[in-house]
């Protein structure tokens, strides 16, 4: 659960760090699943998801992540590492990201507002702008807020797909359109790094 470097191959530079954590599956398949259960089951199974992915969060990571151009193939791919600890027991995650070839460090926070049914990360980075990135509590899918890009409102899509235990993979997208098309922005495999303590293995 973990921070993704947000990139716009064709401006050729980062448009900003954010921290990428997502559940396995989504609300929507929880309800479609068994329509008849109430609102307070769905919202605790949802809650139980993210709990999940916060306990998952913890710990070190490393990361792989390819730059894409508009087309999906690969602009550039750089290493980073990730390092996540407890703040709050299963509510809140904070931690540090490190791409040390963009030379980029950033501070990440990941936390559950139960109240508004969300999770949510914030990034920030030296230019002391920050990202707050939302989703449904449970979900797999977050956004960032909007920003503008001169042509319409632009915002960043990230999706978290092929989790286990151990590693997991993100995609990014971004719109610079208000939303009407959406572009590949990076692909990024996280695992999880060896523990010393146990003799390498995660």
């Amino acid at each position: 659960m973990i921070r993704t470097s947000a990139y716009c191959p064709a401006r050729g530079k980062p448009l900003a760090g954010i921290l990428v954590t997502m559940a396995a599956a989504g609300l929507v398949t929880l309800v479609l699943s068994n329509p008849v259960r109430s609102q307070d089951a769905t919202t605790s199974d949802a809650l139980s998801r993210s709990v999940e992915e916060l306990r998952t969060s913890v710990g070190t990571w490393n990361a792989v992540t390819e730059f894409l151009y508009d087309d999906g193939s690969v602009a550039r791919s750089v290493e980073g590492t990730y390092e996540f600890q407890w703040v709050v027991p299963d509510r809140v995650v904070s931690g540090t990201s490190s791409i040390p070839e963009l030379e980029q460090v950033s501070a990440v926070l990941l936390y559950i507002n139960e109240q508004e049914e969300i999770i949510e990360m914030v990034s920030v980075g030296s230019d002391g702008v920050l990202w707050t990135m939302t989703g449904a509590l449970g979900g797999n899918v977050r956004t960032s807020q909007e920003y503008d890009t001169g042509n319409g409102p632009g915002q960043l899509r990230f999706t978290r797909y092929n989790v286990s235990a151990d590693a997991f993979e993100s995609r990014m997208e971004y719109t610079d359109d208000g939303g009407a098309t959406w572009k590949a922005g990076n692909h990024q495999v996280f695992r999880r790094a060896p523990d010393p303590t146990t003799g390498g293995n995660p």
